[in-house]
Parts: C-alpha cells; structure tokens; sequence
C-alpha cells in the first residue's frame, strides 16, 4: 500500500518547565487555561530540545511504523532545518521524492513551552509552509492508494480543492484533517469538497467551528445518544458541539456530516477519549490511562493511525482502538514521533482490551 500525506513540516523546540516554576491560570466557565511566565526572568527548563515535527511529517512516520509505503509532499526552505527534516523522513523510510525545497521562506518552526501535564503553549512560525501552489501537485504524486492531507497553512489551503480533485481522479481514499484557519477563512471551499472525502478528522475545537455551517443546513439541537438506563454519556455527547452561538448534539452533528459525503467523522476530546460516526452508528473510545510527558503529536497520530487501519481493511472498531493505543504511547514522549509504535507492537496491544469500544445505533 502507498500513501501521500500533504501538508505541515516543522522542526519544533521543546521547552519542558517544572510545574513548580510556571503559573497556570484556568478559567471557571470556559474550557480553557494559560501559562504565565515571570516578565524580566529567566526561567529554568528541565529539558530543552529540537525534533522534527508537522503534520505531515508526523503522519508520514506514523505510517511507515506501520510497514506502510508512505511519501510526504511538502514545502521547505533552503536551510540545516530542511536538512534535520529530510534526515528524519530518510531515518524513517519516508520518502521525500515529492518534498520541495523553495529559498521564498525558511522551513516552518515551532516552539512549545510544556508544563502542568496540559497541552503545551505553542509558537507557531509557519514559513515555507504556507508556499504550497497548484504546480507544485505532480500528478504521478498522486498514484498512490491513500491520500492523507494534514494542515494546510495560510496560502497553502487554497491548493485543497486541486488536492482532493487529483486525488479522486486516480481513485484514493482521502484522508482530511484540516486545520482551524482552514475551517474559518476558507470554509466553503472545504464544505464544498466535503462530498468527495472519505475520512474527515477533527479534535473537538475544530469540530465546534463547523457547526454554523452544519445547523443551516439541517438545524439546531438535535437528538440525545440513545443510552441505556443508568449509562453515563461521554463528556463531549454530554456537552455537545458549539460554534457561532449555535449548538448540535453529537448524534445530529455526525449524522448531518456522513450526508455530506464522509463515511467516516472522527472527533477526538484530548484526554476524554474520541468518537467515531457513520451511517446510522457512533463509537466512542475512551482515552487510555498514561502517564502524559507531552501532548503534541497525539492529534497526527490519532489520525494516521485510525486512516492506516481503514485503508488496511480492518474493522473500524479495530482501527479506533489502535489509534487510542497509539496515540496513548505518543504523550508518554516529549516530541511527537518518539513514541509512534511499530505494527507488531501495536497488534500485540490491541490484543488486550482496553480501550473498550461502545456504539449506538442513531
């Protein structure tokens, strides 16, 4: 099997603070909190250091763990951060046939700052990111089973709908885990090239920026999950989906996008587990109890993971379950692909039972 993944490469530094040397604020009626750090002083770090990142990056490597022929296309500069990347993807059996190096802007960077066992606070420098342009999409890139389109930066974002129409063309499965700008700025180019998508791939803050556009088209509210008598709703099918001054339960949400053409919706909740919906059933995995090193990378390979196992033909019960596990063994690291997990070890854990899968017919 051949994938493309498309998208974000980065080398991100990693700044992980003791607790104890780093205020966090929380906020009482909003789902949020911050990091406050001294003005005027230097603060001790326990660790600092630099790790090939970006989605597309991180979903590539995730994919060749899993003895999957994976290639990235991808903009980088003409800098020693393009060099660090394409030294990894080399590492990792990632081939960069389809990675481009352009001397417009340096390679994307990131730093994030760590601390509280809560996602880290991240300084995003996009770069080279954002220079992706239709010719830069060779056809015979697109020969490939799996087409896997991570984060679109900026600029980058309007090469989507020439994405997804080559892709279909050459009769992949496609894969789209957009980003937040993505969803807001270029919203209707998204929607519009809804119907074509086969796995669409959210965390719960970008699932909250579709819902405007989903209640126009079938309305606000919506069912309950139908539970059993004393089952305890998961914590998003408790809270629903919010955007825009607007509200959807889960059941509708999922329901109004399967018809716009994915058959597969994942949801993921962070550390409150994740949802799987398609037509007339939702799953939902509870995240896996570890010990939480560092959250970034858990998204790409929650993702990767869960689009690897479809397109391998197992059950969907099946791949939710592996990207739970291995999604779980990425915040036990530092960086994001440290903890990505090789096939045989991955197979050997979804032996055991947990996480436990339930599903609701709606």
């Amino acid at each position: 099997m051949k994938i493309l993944t498309i998208g974000g490469a980065t080398i991100d530094t990693i700044a992980i603070i003791d607790s104890d040397r780093i205020e966090r604020m929380m906020m009482l009626n909003a789902d949020s909190s911050f990091l406050l750090l001294e003005e005027g002083r230097k603060t001790e770090a326990e660790e600092v250091s630099t790790h090939p990142g970006g989605g597309a990056v991180n979903a590539a490597v995730a994919m060749a763990r899993l003895d999957i022929d994976a290639a990235v296309l991808a903009k980088l500069g003409t800098d020693a951060r393009a060099d660090a990347v394409l030294a990894r993807l080399a590492q990792e059996g990632v081939s960069s046939r389809w990675t481009m190096r352009d001397s417009r802007e340096p390679t994307g960077a990131s730093v994030f700052v760590s601390s509280h066992e809560r996602d880290a606070a991240i300084f995003t420098f996009r770069g080279a990111n954002t220079l992706l342009e239709v010719q830069d999409l060779r056809d015979d890139a697109f020969a490939v089973d799996v087409v896997y389109i991570a984060n679109l930066s900026n600029e980058s974002a309007d090469c989507f709908p020439a994405i997804v129409s080559r892709a279909k063309a050459h009769g992949a499965l496609i894969a789209a885990n957009p980003g937040p700008r993505q969803l807001s700025a270029r919203g209707q180019a998204f929607l519009d090239n809804l119907s074509a998508i086969d796995i669409l791939l959210l965390n719960r803050r970008e699932a909250d920026l579709l819902v405007p556009s989903l209640v126009a088209r079938a309305g606000e509210g919506g069912p309950a999950l139908p539970l059993a008598p004393g089952e305890e709703a998961p914590a998003l099918a408790a809270r629903g989906l919010a955007g825009g001054g607007f509200e959807m339960s889960v059941a509708a949400y999922f329901r109004t996008l399967v018809r716009l053409g994915p058959k597969y919706v994942l949801v993921t909740d962070g550390g409150r587990g994740a949802f799987v919906g398609s037509a007339g059933q939702i799953l939902f995995a509870p995240a896996l109890n570890s010990a939480v090193v560092g959250t970034a990378g858990a998204g790409d390979a929650f993702g990767a993971t869960f689009t690897a196992y479809v397109a391998l033909g197992r059950a969907v019960e099946e791949a939710l379950r592996a990207a739970a596990i291995n999604s779980a063994s990425v915040i036990g690291h530092i960086d994001t692909q440290t903890g990505l997990l090789r096939k045989p070890e991955l197979d050997r854990r979804l032996t055991k039972p947990e996480p436990c899968v339930r599903s609701w017919t709606v």
